[in-house]
This record gives C-alpha cells, sequence and structure tokens, in this order.
C-alpha cells in the first residue's frame, strides 16, 4: 500500500513508534533512529529472564530498520538530516524544546525539507505553558482529558488505563494525518507541519460527553451496573456467573431483548412501556432480566440473543480473545516473524485491504542493526561511515 513512502521516526516509548509501525505494516520504509542507548522500551522487561523476547517493543517497532545516532554530535545530527533529505514522512514525539535545541524542530529545518511532512506526536500540543511538559498517555490522555474522570465510577479510587492504550488511539491519529499531509502535497507539492497531542486525542475519545458539557453544561459520569439508569442496556450472568453485554440500538430493540430472555410477557407490563417507565422502574426491570438470564447457559443465551439479532458480546480476558473465533476472523492478529527467527502472533493494525496482502515485512530491528546499511543508502561511503562510526555520532548493532 505504502510501498514508495519513506518514512523516518525519531520517537522512544509508545504513539510515535506505533504510528510509524502502522505505516510499516501497510508497506513504507521505515527507519527507526534511536540513541546510541536505545528506545527504552527495548529495556522494559529487563528483569524478566525467562522471556528471550520483549513482546511490546517486537509489536510496535516489526518491519523496521534501526540507526544508531549521536544527534548531540554535529556529525549525528548531519546524519539525521541526510536521512530526512530523502524521507517524505518524520515522525518524532521528541518535546519541542529538546527539538529547538537541536536545532530539528520544524522551524529549523522546514527550509532544507520543503517537501517533508514533519509529524509532532506530543502530550499537551506545540503552544501554551504545558508545550513542554512531559507526558505519557495516563497523564495527559486518560486524566488530564476527563477519560478516567467520566469513566471511573464516583466512590472508586482511580486506576490507570493499560499501558500503551491511550497512545495506540494517539498512533492512529498520527497516522491519520501524516497521510493526509501526504496526499496535500501530492497537489500543492508542498510539505507541511502536522501535531497530534495525546491530550487532544483524550478529548476527541470522550466527545460524547465532552459534546454535552460544551452546549449544555451538563455531563454524566459512569455508574455501576446495579446503580445504572438503563437496565436494558447492561452487564448480565449466565447461570455459570460468566458476564456478557447488551447494548440498545434504539427503543425497538426492547421487544427483542424481552424475547431473548424469555420474557416476551415483560413488554406487557406497564411499568416497563416506554423508556422513560423503564428508567423509572429501573431496579425492578434489571432484576428480572438478570433473574431471566442466570437461568440460562452461555450457548442458549448466545443463540437467542443473536437470533432476536442484538447488540451483545461476553466479557472476555485476554486469554479468551487471543482464542476467540471472531477475533481471528476479524483479522486482529497477524503472523509475524521476531528477531530470534520464530513465527507468532501478534495484534494486527485496524484496518484491512481485501485483495491486497498487508502483513509486516521484517521483524523489530536490533539497536543500530542496519546503521551501516542506511547510511550507505543516503551516501555516505564505506570511509566516511567508519569515521562517524569511530567518531561515537553513530553506532552498529548486530
Amino acid at each position: 500500500m505504502l510501498e514508495r513512502l519513506r518514512v523516518v521516526e525519531f520517537s522512544t516509548w509508545v504513539a510515535g513508534p506505533s504510528a510509524a509501525m502502522l505505516m510499516a505494516d501497510w508497506g513504507a520504509n521505515v527507519i527507526k533512529v534511536e540513541s546510541l542507548s536505545g528506545d527504552p522500551v527495548r529495556h522494559l522487561f529487563a528483569a524478566r529472564t525467562d522471556w528471550d523476547v520483549n513482546p511490546v517493543f517486537e509489536l510496535e517497532n516489526r518491519g523496521k530498520r534501526s540507526i544508531a545516532l549521536d544527534i548531540g554530535k554535529a556529525k549525528g545530527r548531519e546524519a539525521l538530516l541526510r536521512l530526512l533529505d530523502g524521507a517524505d514522512v518524520f515522525i518524532t514525539n521528541l518535546r519541542p524544546g529538546a527539538l529547538k535545541r537541536a536545532h530539528l524542530d520544524y522551524d529549523s529545518v522546514k527550509e532544507r525539507l520543503p517537501r517533508l511532512i514533519y509529524a509532532n506526536v506530543t502530550g499537551y500540543g506545540l503552544e501554551g505553558e504545558a508545550a513542554d511538559l512531559p507526558a505519557f498517555d495516563i497523564a495527559a490522555l486518560w486524566t488530564r482529558s476527563g477519560l478516567a474522570g467520566a469513566t471511573i465510577p464516583e466512590g472508586v479510587e482511580p486506576f490507570p488505563c493499560r499501558p500503551g492504550m491511550g497512545d495506540s488511539i494517539c498512533a492512529l491519529a498520527t497516522a491519520a494525518a501524516a497521510l493526509a499531509a501526504v496526499v496535500e502535497r501530492g497537489l500543492t507539492g508542498k510539505g507541511r507541519q502536522v501535531e497530534t497531542s495525546l491530550l487532544r486525542t483524550g478529548v476527541f475519545t470522550i466527545g460524547w460527553d465532552l459534546a454535552i458539557q460544551l452546549r449544555h453544561g451538563e455531563h454524566v459520569r459512569a455508574t455501576p451496573r446495579s446503580r445504572t439508569q438503563s437496565p436494558v442496556a447492561n452487564y448480565f450472568k449466565d447461570r455459570d456467573g460468566r458476564w456478557f453485554s447488551i447494548s440498545v440500538r434504539a427503543p425497538t430493540d426492547w421487544p427483542a431483548i424481552a424475547a431473548a430472555a424469555g420474557r416476551s410477557d415483560l413488554t406487557e407490563d406497564p411499568r416497563y412501556a416506554t423508556p422513560t417507565d423503564r428508567i423509572a422502574h429501573a431496579q425492578t426491570l434489571l432484576s428480572e432480566l438478570e433473574a431471566a438470564f442466570a437461568a440460562m447457559s452461555f450457548e442458549e443465551l448466545a443463540g437467542r440473543l443473536t437470533a432476536h439479532d442484538v447488540i451483545w458480546a461476553p466479557l472476555q480476558t485476554l486469554a479468551e480473545v487471543a482464542e476467540d473465533p471472531v477475533a481471528h476472523d476479524a483479522g486482529c492478529f497477524v503472523e509475524t516473524l521476531g528477531a530470534d527467527g520464530e513465527s507468532y502472533l501478534a495484534p494486527a493494525t485496524p484496518a484491512r485491504f481485501p485483495g491486497a496482502p498487508v502483513a509486516p515485512a521484517r521483524p523489530a530491528p536490533r539497536l543500530g542493526g542496519h546503521t551501516r546499511e542506511i547510511l550507505a543508502e543516503v551516501g555516505y561511503s564505506h570511509a566516511d561511515i567508519d569515521a562517524l562510526l569511530a567518531s561515537g555520532a553513530a553506532a552498529q548493532g548486530e
């Protein structure tokens, strides 16, 4: 899909590397620029001596090549600029202040690189007093955006989002923004700067609730299932205690849900005649439906809900998702080659292109594993590369 697109990624941790991984999966030629010590995620599970691979680093960096540069040295910075001379897209999540001090911010390079799509992945954007603050998704996307505040029920102690969850959403936005700018460049011949932030991604993610807050000054906070105002759109248990969810598209779903529960008689009860009535008698109706579903096996209720075209899903553990035939049919996993030469399944990108093979082109790279190869591609001679390595401005790994 993107085989002619050349992407240079100078990022650490999750959002920036994941955006570049999406493009690599879709065929782009992605070069990962790392410091001589490497992306910190490489060392995230160093204490796990029982693991011979790092599945998180392999996920975020599959399909890329790695070059190790010290951009604090003039020769290392110039090597990065020479990479960018031939690049279509540059993705970085270094903080704006660090980029400016290194003279690698957009304003410093745009004259030299007028066709480059320069993508800043930030915590809080490029403007204002928070522009240079450090940020992870738990801080900017989950906590500050209101996403946690709307999700965690009142009285429940705060809990973090799962690691990298918000970064992955921001990565999708970053890839989309960069590719939109590539399309624009095809029309104008000019590159541009694009910027995404964890905070803005979090605000967009909780957009339904914030739209109401901005328009009417009201907000709703998540509540435990037992206190919900919607007894029909809820979680229920089967007779073995397995949870599943039911969702409602419109009030007309109510007869189908009642029938699936084997309680069509409830639709004749005046207490439950309208959505307002069902809210007014939420606890009573919730108890009726709980009892009905608790009498069924999972297979029975699954068949009944599906037959009545009800939106439902089992509450699954990650181990169950890994074995779920629905997830496999949906293309949620992709065959991936590890650096150890072993093939394994890993999470796929969220888009498929029917008829076009989309899979990781190569394993996640060793630190600096392609330094010599990449430098040669941008015009360095063997002698120049030897000198660059000897100076400590670059390093060649395995």
